[in-house]
Parts: C-alpha cells; structure tokens; sequence
C-alpha cells in the first residue's frame, strides 16, 4: 500500500505500525516526533498504531548540538 512518508510517495507493507515504519527506516524512537495525518501520535502508541493506505506521515528527528 502507499502512503506518503515526509511528502514523498512510499509504500509499505499492509499491515505495518509505526514501529514496523521506524525500524524498516532504521531511525530510533527515542529521537523523533511523528505526526500522522496531521496529529502527533505519543511513543506509546508506535507499536499499535497500524498505518492505511493514504496516511500522510511526517517524521521529525531530533539533532543535539550547541
């Protein structure tokens, strides 16, 4: 199925969470915000969250520095 990952078209497995997105991504979970369709969704829910075809998501990775 497709959806649309940081503005572009990807697809993923039907079936995926948002875990399943992270780790296929290899980006860790303690460093990033997501936002699906518009709404901040809470870490804790990463693991349940399962994605459909046409979800907008926006991954936003936290970057330390000083």
């Amino acid at each position: 199925m497709f959806v649309t990952i940081n503005g572009k078209p990807s697809e993923v497995k039907d079936g995926s969470t948002l875990a399943d997105l992270l780790d296929h991504l290899e980006i860790k979970r303690e460093f990033v915000a997501v936002e699906l369709n518009m709404d901040i969704v809470p870490k804790s829910f990463y693991d349940s969250r399962t994605l459909t075809a046409g979800d907008v998501i926006e991954i936003v990775q936290f970057v330390g520095g000083g």
